[in-house]
């Protein structure tokens, strides 16, 4: 990193444990800030320029809601916790307002069809994605020893938010899983026999705690890239998980060879997988638990689309229709 004052905001952020993405994120919403002020350091800067920042990427760029927060969130940091200036907690600026759009779900039957035509490589990640309810990075992250077969269970370790939850797992997916468990193991004793290998990255104090934890199995990824890799904090050899972008691109390609219009992602396993489960008659709490929302109001998003339409509500068109018919 080219600047010392943002290598020092991530070497703090690092000591206070935050992920690597939030880490990336944070450091490019200083680095917007102080481009925006002229290259102005940011210690001559305060609540204004502050106020001034957040108000222009609303009216300007017309960023979501949950971008400008996340911009306030990465200065409030730089403040509070580097310069050891606290912005105000009445900051006066212009929220965005963007209307929170409502999710694409895939129908059973076009979730199939999209399944089916997704490269055998990636199927099986994208079932649990499906199955489990899993986040894209949720998915790529898991580890081996995170699949519980006795109890049909995944865990989810630091998902968004730093949250760790145990979701369900399909039992039709286990001979695949221990089939996939079982070439992990192929590879890591493959790896073990290199002498530069230096075992799988350990979040935070982990592998401070347990030493040799980085080469035990169960931390592998259950996942994982096909080459070896230097990682770039450390310099160490270590075979990471498998590549998010590639599993992006699968998916588009797997939803234009099945012919589905809706604009298709990894993410809408996801929200398929929470309104098929309200739809067989899930209780909403339960939902939000697999799903692991903090609030029940975005887990509520879902009840859209159960059965009859928007909020379970038949038009009154279809009654008509129906007399009309007889």
């Amino acid at each position: 990193m080219s600047s010392l004052f943002l290598t020092h905001i991530k070497e703090q952020m690092w000591t206070k444990r935050y992920a690597k993405r939030t880490i990336e994120s944070y450091l490019y919403w200083i680095k917007a800030f102080i481009i925006f002020n002229n290259k102005r350091h940011p210690s001559t800067c305060h609540n204004r320029e502050v106020e001034y920042f957040l108000s222009h990427l609303s009216n300007v760029i017309n960023v979501a809601p949950k971008t400008q927060a996340l911009a306030l969130n990465a200065l409030s940091f730089m403040y509070k916790y580097v310069l050891k200036n606290e912005l105000t907690l009445e900051l006066n600026f212009n929220k965005s307002h963007i209307q929170q759009k409502l999710p694409v779900v895939l129908t059973q039957k076009e979730v199939s069809a999209l399944l089916v035509q997704i490269d055998a490589n990636y199927q099986l990640i994208c079932q649990l994605m499906y199955g489990s309810g899993l986040r894209l990075m949720e998915a790529v992250r898991l580890r081996v020893q995170d699949i519980d077969f006795d109890f049909y269970t995944v865990r989810v370790w630091q998902g968004k938010g730093g949250k760790n939850r145990c979701v369900t797992l399909a039992k039709e997916l286990v001979d695949a899983l221990k089939m996939q468990i079982n070439s992990v193991e192929l590879l890591f004793k493959c790896d073990s026999k290199n002498p530069d290998y230096q075992g799988v990255y350990l979040p935070f104090a982990l592998s401070r705690k347990y030493p040799n934890a980085r080469k035990e199995l169960g931390w592998h990824y259950l996942f994982p890239s096909k080459r070896l890799s230097i990682d770039p904090e450390v310099n160490a050899l270590r075979r990471h998980h498998i590549n998010e972008t590639s599993i992006r691109k699968v998916v588009k390609k797997a939803a234009k060879q099945a012919h589905i219009k809706k604009n298709i992602t990894c993410h809408t396993l996801r929200h398929s997988f929470a309104t098929h489960l309200l739809q067989r008659g899930a209780d909403i709490r339960t939902v939000q638990e697999q799903l692991g929302h903090t609030d029940i109001r975005t887990t509520q998003i879902y009840t859209h689309v159960i059965e009859c339409g928007a909020d379970g509500v038949t038009s009154p068109l279809s009654d008509l229709m129906k007399t009309m018919s007889n």
